[in-house]
Parts: structure tokens; sequence; C-alpha cells
């Protein structure tokens, strides 16, 4: 600290106080008589914004030093690259440790000059290549000089973790890998470390043929999510000679513990005491009788990570069973409990409060808690499996565990932690858990600018860190004594089935007969459902028997139960939910289906409860007419008192509809096309309501209205064909008015188009609304909004056939009336042309159909199941109505139609087509059309390719009509015959001259 006592006043704007640093800028070159050299003033820039510019200045010096003749050019690529200038002062400025290896080994800094560092999926070859080199060809070096090599390369990629880790801190907009990220990419590096490790170890024992060592990592690296100075903890299985393996495991760990990082087997049976390696019988019988409740937790991480795969994949498949049933020992969750409580009472009083990882609200609590609640929950649901405790809180959150709110805390509180553990490791690349003292005001200083904290007002950095430590310690032990001291977790870890009527021995026999692929799961969802003694307990009591049954013939029970379970959780505050249930036999029926039959359904469900209340009436479930259903939203929408409140209703009115309609399809009481009437005239009356807010509002800001707009629907939304994964493709139209100019019409207009784009597509729960202006001309280059002249002017001029053939689902649906007709008037002598189509430009949509084809089907897909782009989907039926209409629409005024089904139909009058060939593509349209939608219901995502077997295709056989006795196959053929003929049709009418 003496050093800092006399800051040089000309260098300290830039953050120096090191009295060296005048001359060391000197030295640099980047620093003259007059102060700073113009042309480094971005270098000075970015050391005034890494966490400690003297230590970053102090390492290019050393770097300097130790490579004279290399300096220039070290120079040079600092001034003009920037990745490398973030990424190395970044480093520099963070750890004297790096700053040292760099120093020793100045050619390093060449590594962080590409666009890209060393990828994750490159460790392993990188660091055999490195105890590889100078070894005979397929031999690796041995002893010191293989230490050294591997030492050296695993240096080389650590500093690249974390120039990439703290880059974006020194140079603003550089990538910020998140927390996960670079803790995954430091297991990885350390996974190949025990790999080039264990091939050293090789050649230096030489087993015998038939020796096998598997090397299991737990903890840290056995969950990926390493610090940047961690032990690794590993467990060695063996076979053959036991003897050997044992020499080959004993060597690894020298190689690596003097290279990289100390390798630490102490979590093996016995510990310290037992034998480094054993057989994987000798690894059963040990856990099978001897285990304590704390290694079942250990052996939670547990994952093969080098030698024999085969081997670590036997030993994995041994312990995951005794792993996922550890919750029934005798006292498990209370034994957890006291092992937490003498883990913090092993921490010293004077460091209990800066303890980042003991103490309480440390890193253990939520790591304890998270573990727990896997141990007790994950024995019935596999989605709580994992090794690593970020996914796995994600996981509990999602599966009600633990409150999604409480999660998203935890796992923030957490990700804050580990954050700062890794900043204090890297400064000197020790392992250390300590937080700096509170009055140690450089330290937390040089600590907070390395996480990226910015001062707040009249707080600096340091102080700012210090509020927000202390803030997550508080929320992380307040979780964890709401999660991990839970009443009933023992209860639940002991299934005391003999108290409840439906958890006894005999109903996991029952519940298997009927068909659950995991009764046992069941039973815990039971439980769940019924425990204890209040009303809401007693109702699903009586509900359940019956549950259970309806469950069992939908096309997945299971999901059906758990759907139900998170249903039911999510409304439990809802007075009327369980009483319309016990009351109505119908609608206890239909939700059932929909909840065995599809994953979009519950997850609407929980927000839109009111629906519920419609499935004891089918007529009511249908709905009212797609227009009146409209004129209810936009009515609606108006009454609100702005933008945003116009919005949210009309989010909230399009999930209600959208579960209304699916319910109503998955029933069978909607046919393709309403469904398809019924998403597209939701869609538009929400674009209606919110252009007309979004235009009050800009008017009211500019106190002038320069413009009048309409909007355009194209694609699936002029054809009123939307399904429920569909985008709103659209055009937007402007008109001067009150003597304004086009170009401030055209503002005006942009504007607001712009704020309903926005608005619309802001992240939801609820699937997207986004408005995708993309087939306006020029594409994404061309401007947002054009005045109707303007469109008038670019059709006359620049138009091409393929905008002609998308302008022919063109239809007015938002805006001013007079502007959208007179766009519809203008634009179809574009898309019905007088006298067609001529040869070229036949051949032209041919091409054009052909290239979509080939660029946008995946690699992966199977043709004959694709819905949209495959062999008779919706592209071949579309595309084969749309080049009737170019090149028959002027002729035949029946063709001018935004609705495929209704182009295909007027084909047949003027004999342009055999009703015979319309059927077949009408009726290929429709299956694809019912089968993208129902893939959707399915699986609660869009899908465009049929499943070609599983339950996806079961579910999706039975939306059809199919019986559950029935053989999926059976539709799948159907499917195939039914495009299989369209496609012969389309042969003929698309590509027949």
């Amino acid at each position: 600290m003496a050093d800092r006592a006399r800051p040089t006043a000309s260098a300290a704007r830039y953050g120096f106080t090191d009295e060296r640093a005048d001359a060391q800028l000197r030295a640099a070159g980047w620093w003259g008589e007059a102060g700073p050299v113009d042309a480094n003033v971005d270098i000075l820039l970015a050391l005034s914004r890494c966490a400690d510019p003297d230590l970053a200045l102090r390492g290019l010096d050393r770097v300097r030093e130790a490579d004279e003749p290399g300096w220039a050019e070290m120079a040079e690529a600092l001034r003009t690259n920037r990745s490398l200038r973030g990424r190395l002062v970044g480093v520099l400025g963070t750890s004297s440790a790096l700053a040292d290896f760099l120093a020793s080994s100045p050619q390093q800094w060449r590594r962080l000059t590409g666009k890209n560092v060393t990828t994750a999926a490159d460790y392993d070859a990188a660091l055999l290549a490195d105890v590889q080199a100078g070894a005979p060809e397929g031999e690796t070096l041995t002893g010191v000089q293989a230490e050294q090599a591997l030492r050296a390369g695993y240096r080389g990629l650590l500093l690249e973790i974390a120039s990439v880790d703290l880059g974006h801190i020194v140079e603003p907009g550089l990538y910020r890998p998140p927390y996960a990220e670079a803790a995954s990419q430091l297991t990885t590096l350390a996974e190949a470390a025990l790999k080039a490790g264990l091939a050293v170890a090789h050649q230096e024992v030489d087993p015998p043929e038939g020796t096998e060592l598997a090397v299991i990592a737990m903890g840290k690296t056995g969950g990926r999510e390493l610090n940047y100075v961690s032990d690794v903890d590993v467990i060695f299985v063996g076979d053959g000679d036991l003897q050997a393996a044992t020499r080959l495991a004993a060597a690894m760990m020298r190689v690596v513990g003097k290279a990289c990082f100390e390798v630490d087997a102490a979590l093996r049976p016995e510990g310290k005491a037992g034998a480094l390696v054993r057989t994987l019988d000798g690894h059963t019988a040990y856990y099978k009788k001897w285990a304590r409740t704390w290694e079942f937790q250990a052996l939670l991480k547990a994952r093969p990570v080098a030698g024999s795969a085969e081997l670590g994949r036997l030993y994995s498949e041994m312990v995951a069973p005794l792993v996922w049933s550890a919750a029934e020992r005798e006292n498990f969750v209370s034994d957890v409990q006291k092992m937490r409580r003498r883990v913090e009472e092993h921490v010293p009083s004077e460091h209990a409060e800066r303890e980042l990882k003991l103490g309480s609200g440390g890193l253990r609590d939520v790591e304890f808690a998270v573990q727990l609640l896997q141990l007790v929950h994950g024995r019935v649901d596999p989605e709580l499996r994992s090794p690593s405790t970020m996914d796995a809180l994600a996981a509990l959150g999602e599966g009600g565990y633990v409150g999604r709110a409480d999660a998203a805390e935890l796992g923030a509180s957490y990700e804050f932690l580990r954050t700062v553990e890794h900043r204090l490791q890297l400064r000197r690349l020790r392992r250390t858990h300590l937080f700096p003292d509170s009055s140690d005001n450089f330290e937390l200083r040089v600590l907070a600018r390395s996480i990226g904290i910015k001062p707040e007002r009249s707080r600096g950095e340091g102080d700012v860190l210090l509020a927000e430590f202390r803030r997550h310690i508080q929320r992380i032990r307040r979780l964890h004594e709401k999660l991990f001291y839970r009443p009933l977790l023992q209860s639940v870890a002991n299934v005391p089935t003999e108290e409840l009527r439906l958890t006894t021995k005999q109903a996991v026999s029952r519940l298997a007969a009927l068909g659950y692929a995991a009764p046992d799961g069941a039973l815990q969802h039971i439980k769940a459902l019924t425990s204890g003694v209040s009303r809401r307990a007693a109702i699903q009591q009586a509900l359940l028997p019956v549950l259970l049954n309806l469950f069992a013939d939908t096309p997945d029970a299971d999901g059906g139960l758990l759907s139900y379970r998170k249903v039911s959780e999510a409304l439990e505050e809802t007075p009327w939910y369980l009483r319309v249930l016990r009351d109505e036999g119908a609608v206890v029926e239909r939700l059932a289906f929909l909840l065995g039959a599809s994953k979009l359904v519950p997850d609407l469900l929980v927000r839109a409860p009111e629906v519920l209340q419609l499935f004891s009436d089918p007529a009511r479930l249908a709905g009212k007419t797609p227009g009146e259903v409209a004129k209810s939203l936009r009515a609606t929408m108006r009454r609100q008192p702005g933008l945003s409140a116009a919005v949210a209703t009309a989010r909230s009115l399009r999930r209600h509809e959208m579960l209304r309609v699916a319910s109503a399809d998955l029933l069978g009481l909607l046919e393709p096309p309403a469904v398809c009437e019924a998403l597209s005239s939701v869609w538009v009356a929400v674009l209606q309501g919110t252009l007309a807010a979004a235009y009050r509002k800009r008017e009211a800001e500019l106190e002038s209205t320069p413009a009048k707009m309409a909007v355009i629907g194209m694609g699936r939304l002029g054809g009123a064909e939307l399904g429920y994964g569909s985008d709103a493709d659209v055009l937007f139209v402007c008109e001067p008015i009150n003597g304004a100019t086009d170009s401030e019409a055209a503002q005006f207009a942009s504007s607001v188009a712009e704020t309903v784009r926005k608005m619309l597509g802001a992240p939801s729960p609820d699937p997207a609304l986004i408005v995708d202006a993309e087939l306006r001309p020029e594409g994404r280059s061309g401007p947002l909004v054009r005045t109707l002249e303007s469109y008038r002017a670019y059709y006359a001029r620049w138009s091409e056939v393929w905008e002609a053939q998308a302008l022919l689902r063109a239809r007015f649906i938002a805006g001013n009336d007079d502007l959208g007709d007179r766009f519809i008037e203008m634009i179809n002598p574009l898309r019905y042309p007088e006298g067609g189509l001529d040869a070229t430009q036949v051949r032209e949509v041919r091409r054009i159909k052909a290239r979509v084809e080939t660029e946008r089907m995946p690699k992966s897909a199977d043709p004959t199941r694709h819905t949209k782009l495959g062999r008779g989907g919706l592209s071949d039926v579309e595309w084969t109505a749309q080049l009737m209409q170019l090149r028959y629409g002027h002729d035949v005024p029946e063709l001018q139609t935004t609705s495929t089904l209704d182009a295909l139909q007027a084909l047949v009058a003027p004999a342009l087509a055999e009703q015979a060939d319309v059927d077949a593509l009408t009726e290929a349209w429709l299956l694809a059309t019912k089968v993208r939608n129902a893939v959707m219901l399915v699986k609660g995502k869009a899908a465009d390719e049929l499943p070609g077997s599983g339950p996806y295709l079961a579910a999706v056989a039975r939306i059809m009509g199919y019986s559950a006795s029935d053989d999926p196959g059976e539709f799948l053929d159907l499917y195939r015959r039914t495009t299989r003929r369209a496609r012969a049709v389309v042969e003929r009418l698309f590509y027949d001259d």
C-alpha cells in the first residue's frame, strides 16, 4: 500500500494512484511530455475501466520488460484490437497470478487476439497435445516435463476463460458470459486436465492389458460449476489389475496436482482410510451396507469424466437408484439438517459474517436446501435429477416444489455470491471464500469493479458491493430457513401410505395396471393433493379416484396427473375451482382429457382459470362468433386508461380466447377452418386495439395528426389461417393529412408502428405476439412504414413475382378504412395481373418454391412428416393455389380471395382443376393444418413435423380421433397416404404447363 501514497497528478485522471505509473506509461510509449499520446487514449481509457488500473499497468510493464522485441507488436495490437484490449486489460487489472503467468510466458498474450478463443470442446485435444509435444509419436511426456507442459497449457486456457469473463468490464459491448457458462468452461477445462493427466499416468505406469480405471467427478466438478481455484473431488473405480489401477490413479493425482489443482479423493468409501481404487462390486457392497446419509447427498453430483467410459456408465447406473431412494432412509431429512448445522458451527466466529461458502446465508445454505429438496422430490420427478445447483433450482421452481419467486431470488443470490467468489480467487489464483473486511475500502472497490458494479449517487463502488453482499446473504438465509426446514419434508420423505386412502401399497399395483408409467410418482402427486385436513384436501380425496381412471384413458396419464397437481396448486386460492370439479361431472371429464393430452392447456389454464367454467357447456366453450369476440375485445381495450393498460388487457383476453379455442379444438368442437378463423380474428382485434391506443398516445404527444394509417394483414393472418404459434405478418401504410409532408407522415406512422410491435412483442409468460413486417418492400432494409404513393411507385418499378404472390393474401385489417381499401385496390392489378403470368414468371415461381423448400427444410426432417414444407403439406397446396391465382385470377373473379380453401374451390367451375384433385388438396391442407396445431397443443411449443413414433405421436393420433387402443402408426400411415395423393395433384397442377 506504500507505493499508492502519492498519485501522479497527470496519470490520476485515468485512475492511477501508483507513483510509478507515469514512468511506466512513458516506457510503454503511451505518455509524453504534455500527457497522453492521442493514439493511445483508448488504451488509457481501457485501463481506467478495469478493476485495478495500477495492477493492470504494472502487469503490462512486466510483459514489456520480459519481451522488449515483441512490445511494439503488442502495443499496436492493444491500440487496434478492441477484443484483445478488453480481455488482456481485464485480466491484468484483476489477477496478479495471471500477470505472473504472462510475464513468464509473454507470448501467451497472442491467445487473446482472435475473434474467438479456444472453445471448450477443444480443451481435451489442446491439453493432450501439450503433454504429447516433444514425445515420440503415440506417447506422452512423463515426470517433470509432463507436469510443466500440462501446467503451461492449463494456465493458458485458464487465461482465455478469464479474459472472456472480464473483457466486457473494460470494453463495454464485448460478450458477457453468464456465470453458468464460465463455471461450465472451468469444469470442462478441469476434466481435460484429468484426461491429460491420466494419459501421462498410463505412459508412466504402463498397466497390464485389461486394467481399467474410471474417474468419477464429485462436488462442483460433477455439477459442472467449478470455481477458478477448487480442489477437484473424485472417486476411482477400477477393474482388472487393481494394484496397477491404483498406481494409475496415484500417478494421475500427482501429475494434475502439481500442474493444475489438487485432486481430492477423500469422498471415496471410508474416506482417506479406504482404498484409493475399488471395483464396481466393492463400491456397490459398501453403499448398500455401510454408506451414511451424507454420502448419498454427495453422490447426487457423481458423474464419470475420464478413463473407462463403460466402467463409468456402470457406476452411474449403480448409484442412481441408491441416490434416489436415499430419502426413504430413517431420519434422512433430520440427518441432512443436522449436517448443515455442524458445518456452520465449524466456521470461525471472526469470519462468520464474511464467509461466502460455509457461513449463514452462504453458498452452502443454497446447496443444502436444493439438494435436500432434490433428494426428497426427485424420487418421482426426473426433472430434478441434475447435478447442477442452478439447473436443479430452476427445475424445483418449474415443478412447483419451490415458489417461482423464491427460486428466482435464490438463484440470483447464489449466482451473485459465486461471481464474487470467482473474482476473489482470480486475484491470486488461491482458494479463498472470504469476503473483504468492511473496513478495507481498497479491496472492496477493486472487487466491486471486477464484478462490474458502478457507483450509485453518493456511494462508491465498494459501498454498493457491501450493501449488495449483505442483501443477498440475508435473502439466502431467509429462503434457506423457509425451504430447508419445511415441517412436511420428513413426512413427504417417509410417504406414510397407510394414513391416506389412495396411497396404500395396493395403490401402486392399481396405478401400474391403469397404465401409469411411474406409479410411485403418481402416489407422490396424490399425497401432495390430499395431505392435510383442509376442505380442499377432502374434496381432492373424493375427486381423485375418478380422475385417476380418466387420466388413464388419456395419451399421457402421468403427465395429466402432474398437470392436474400443478393446476390445483396454482388455483388453490380460487374459491370456485374445486367446487366446479365436484359438482360438474362433465367438467372433470373434459379437464382430465385436456390435461392428459396437452402441455399448452395447463400453462394457459393457470393464467385464465375462468375458461374452466365454460367446460360444462359445449356451446359456450365453442364460443361466440369470431366477429362477436373481436368486437368485445376491441371495446374492452378502448375503455382502458392508456396504452400499457390496453395492451395488458389485450394479452389477457387473447390468453382467454386461445385457451377456449384450444380446449374446444382438443375436444372436437371446432373444425380446423373455425380454429384458424377464431385465432386470426383475435389477433386482428388485438392489432386493431393496440394500433388505436398507440395512435391516440402519439397524437396526444404531438398535439397534431400528420397521418392516417392502415395495417394490411399478410400471410396466414391475411388469409385468416393462423395457428397457435403463428406470427402476425403485416404491412404498415400511411398517408399525410392536415398539410403534413410525406416525411412527417412516415415519421409519425413509423413511431406508432414501432410502438405496436414493441408493446405486443414484449416478453411474457403467454405465447408470443410477434408483429412481423418483413414482407414489406426491401424487407428488413426497407422502411417500416411507407405512404400509399411510395408503395405504388415501388410496386410499379421494382416489384418481383414473389411480391405479387405474397400480396395474394393481403387484407386490410386495422386502421383507416378508406386508406386500407385504396391500398387493396392499388395492389389488385399486381396480384391478379391481366393476362396472367408469362412462361418466365411461372418458372420463377417454381424456382423460388424449390429454393424455399431446400433452404428451410431442416436437414434432419422427414419430408413425409413435415406439415409445412413436406410432401403434400401446406406449402405444396398453398403454392399451387397461389400460382393458379396469379395465372388466372384476373379472368376468374372467384379466385380473388385470400383464403386457400376458397381459392381451391374456385378452380373447379372454370375447369382449371378436377373436383377430385381439389378435394385431395383440400383434404391434405385441412389435415396438415390440424396436425400442425395438434403438435403445438401436445408439446406446448410450435413444431412443424409430425412425430414419427412415441407418446407425442400417440397424443396427436388421439386428438385426431383415434382411440387409445388404436396403433398410432395407423394415423401416420393415413397422413402419408393423404399427403402423397395431394403431392401427385401438385405435380400435375403446379409443375405441368
